[in-house]
């Protein structure tokens, strides 16, 4: 099942500039592995060696916030992938 995916901008370098990707998974951790077989080092810039969602990064499944890379993705979700955003 693919689905379509919104990622940000600090992740074009990995998309070729692109916004919006297609991935397959039933899972966000299958969508991940997806993703970074299409485009090589994009997971370890989301999810850590500990194979956990980096604390910088938000998931929305389903116009859902999620940090479970156990969260079910159906055929009508898209995921959004955004960098979350810091300062002073």
């Amino acid at each position: 099942m693919s689905v379509p995916v919104h990622v940000s901008t600090h992740l074009h370098s990995y998309t070729g500039g692109l916004s919006t990707i297609e991935a397959d998974g039933a899972t966000l951790a299958e969508l991940l592995v997806d993703l970074d077989r299409r485009y090589p080092g994009l997971r370890f810039r989301v999810v850590d060696e500990q194979d956990r969602v980096r604390r910088h990064m938000n998931f929305f499944v389903g116009g859902e916030m999620t940090r479970s890379l156990d969260q079910r993705i159906e055929p009508n979700q898209e995921v959004h992938i955004l960098g979350a955003l810091s300062g002073g």
